[in-house]
């Protein structure tokens, strides 16, 4: 059995894959498996990953024969995950060489912990300038706290326990491109969250990501989510979570997304 398996979904990506899959296979820590699932790809993401499947055993590729979507792509690889812990890596983002390496030592030392994310370095896909560092809280208690105003781990950078999948199901279908968030909802009632508080994912930022074309469509899902939660015990929903959430589903309707976005980020990173 591997320490780990690495899941990367991969859609019409021909540009950067090649640099992910790199970033994957040159990790300090070497012993994992690594699952490219090619969802239909209509450019030569496919041949690129055959190209590497040859060079690297480690590699284990699947193509779906129709495009089913970045959240059951996921899954698919999930299900065939032989590891102890499963890395979430996009097909267009970039892993730090220890990021594997440092993430299994935080999870194999706190056992009651289910996901371990990090900071992520947001990059401009076509310069290369770094446009910010995102930061996150690192310890349960403060991240529990801000559950209700964002997501607490950064899903392209975490690395979560195979147990939470098989005791609390799959990401679920019904919520992409926010399926991170209503994961972690349901991982928050059995285990812990935690971030290692440095730079362990360069984050791809271009017109074409799912962050810049579905700005609406994760805003108003993630409200969703939120209020669907209102009452988990796990978490506290006060004045302020109520408060926060009420003028955000007043403002889908009312304030472009795109400027919100660009305001939520800066005083988000504030707020850290």
């Amino acid at each position: 059995m591997k320490m780990i398996s690495v899941v990367m979904p991969c859609y019409n990506a021909e540009k950067y894959i090649a640099e992910a899959i790199e970033s994957v296979l040159n990790q300090t820590y070497t012993d994992f498996e690594f699952i490219i699932i090619n969802d239909a790809s209509t450019d030569k993401s496919l041949d690129i990953i055959k190209e590497y499947a040859k060079k690297d055993k480690r590699i284990k590729f699947l193509n779906n024969e129709r495009n089913v979507g970045i959240s059951e792509t996921r899954n698919k690889g999930i299900r065939l995950a032989e590891g102890k812990y499963i890395a979430t890596h996009d097909a267009d983002d970039i892993s730090l060489p220890t990021r594997f390496e440092e993430q299994i030592s935080h999870l194999e030392r706190i056992p009651s912990c289910g996901v371990v994310g990090s900071y992520l370095e947001i990059f401009d896909s076509e310069t290369g300038k770094v446009l910010g560092i995102r930061k996150y809280a690192e310890n349960d208690k403060d991240l529990r706290d801000k559950i209700f105003f964002y997501c607490p781990v950064a899903q392209p950078a975490s690395i979560i326990r195979k147990e939470v999948f098989i005791k609390l199901g799959l990401y679920d279908n019904r919520y992409p491109p926010a399926e991170d968030l209503d994961l972690w909802f349901r991982l928050g009632t059995e285990y812990k969250f935690s971030n290692i508080p440095k730079i362990l994912l360069k984050y791809r930022y271009y017109a074409g990501s799912a962050t810049t074309t579905k700005i609406e469509k994760i805003e108003k899902i993630s409200n969703k989510l939120r209020w669907k939660n209102w009452n988990n015990k796990a978490y506290y929903f006060g004045f302020n979570e109520f408060s926060f959430n009420l003028l955000h589903l007043i403002s889908i309707y009312i304030i472009p997304s795109h400027f919100k976005l660009w305001l939520f980020n800066k005083l988000r990173d504030e707020r850290i």
